[in-house]
């Protein structure tokens, strides 16, 4: 069904490329009245945009002068593409490439947000509109876009004739039911438990925790986590599937820049756990993002054992971000959709997630 020339007036769309544009007015106000993590600040998405190469695009939906709606799009030139995406491409509003509405650097949460004041209808409208502006921003070469780990609530607003949604990997949850540490502990997996004892015996490893971090090399970070993402990838294509590990065919992820890490890891309400041997060795670290409404762990990376890391480092990390949100009183753990089994064992459950698919000629309608 077409939207209504009234319902399409209803709402104003600015499709931004956050490298170029200034940050949009209201947009502050809207990411702390929505409870949006802090990828969502103005300036690091810029710094993600700068180094990616699948460029991402904003697109701020406004009724009158607030902004009702906000997602970030990835443009995907192609799955091979290793450059760093330019500002322009000659004749690149004909070129063939589908856009992604995906967080991918928080991948249990939607890129595409309303503000709860919105009816069923209204978010309808303004998916349509936002998929209109998008078409005209783009151009004649766009095939279609791609919703991405989307919550089911949103699914009223994003599905239709022509539209394919499917069910994908849940994202982890721990909700927090625990009075106290040790009743979380005795609930888990006895060899996870066995796990973590035994890291925190090691007398050569040594972690530390902050939030606003100033005395880490956020490039010894960076060269860490991309290797890590690397040889999860590797992993993938090895084994010929998709892997929610890390690997994913048709990537449309982009390096992490250690200008990216430093927007993150120096505000207040960002923790970064390290790891290192006695020798100060750079063995691991894991991000978490704290707010009221709940935590979520956000980044991780380690070495491999064979090169001198800890077997199982990850289940330290993960078990200090349930320790930090009982110590807190924080609702709940969220602890993306990689390795679902292993979080599991630690007490976790899971919550739902959709994608849907719009081909080019339903856009907008």
């Amino acid at each position: 069904m077409s939207v209504t020339a009234e319902a399409a007036t209803a709402f104003e769309v600015e499709v931004l490329d956050p490298r170029s544009a200034d940050e949009p007015e209201g947009w502050r106000g809207f990411v702390r009245r929505s409870w949006l993590w802090p990828v969502w600040e103005f300036d690091v998405l810029r710094r993600e945009a700068w180094m990616a190469k699948n460029p991402p695009v904003l697109a701020v939906i406004r009724r009158g002068r607030e902004i009702a709606g906000v997602l970030t799009v990835m443009v995907c030139r192609s799955w091979r593409a290793k450059d760093f995406a330019p500002l322009s491409v000659p004749g690149g509003r004909l070129r063939p490439r589908w856009a992604e509405a995906y967080l991918w650097q928080l991948s249990g949460y939607p890129a595409c947000v309303l503000d709860d004041r919105l009816d069923e209808s209204a978010r309808r409208h303004a998916i349509r509109r936002f998929e209109q502006a998008l078409c005209a921003h783009l151009g004649p070469g766009l095939l279609g876009v791609i919703y991405r780990a989307m919550n089911p609530e949103l699914l009223p607003a994003l599905e239709g004739r022509g539209r394919v949604s499917r069910e994908i990997d849940p994202a982890a949850v721990l909700l927090n039911t625990y009075s106290t540490v040790d009743e979380w502990e005795q609930g888990i997996d006895e060899g996870t438990r066995e796990v973590l004892h035994g890291l925190r015996a090691d007398g050569d490893l040594h972690t530390e925790a902050a939030t606003a971090r100033t005395d880490l090399d956020v490039h010894e970070l960076a060269v860490l986590l991309n290797a890590h993402r690397t040889r999860q990838d590797e992993r993938a294509w090895a084994g010929g599937q998709r892997s929610r590990i890390g690997g994913l065919h048709m990537d449309t992820r982009s390096p992490i820049a250690p200008s990216y890490l430093d927007a993150l890891i120096r505000r207040p309400d960002v923790v970064t756990r390290t790891y290192r041997d006695g020798s100060g060795r750079l063995l691991g670290f894991g991000t978490l993002f704290d707010s009221e409404k709940g935590c979520a762990l956000h980044q991780w990376a380690a070495l491999p054992s064979a090169s001198g890391g800890r077997k199982g480092l990850y289940v330290d990390c993960y078990a200090r971000g349930v320790e930090h949100m009982i110590a807190d009183g924080r609702p709940e753990l969220t602890a993306g959709r990689a390795m679902l089994e292993n979080k599991t064992a630690l007490g976790f459950g899971t919550r739902a997630l959709v994608s849907v698919a719009v081909p080019r000629p339903v856009l907008g309608r």
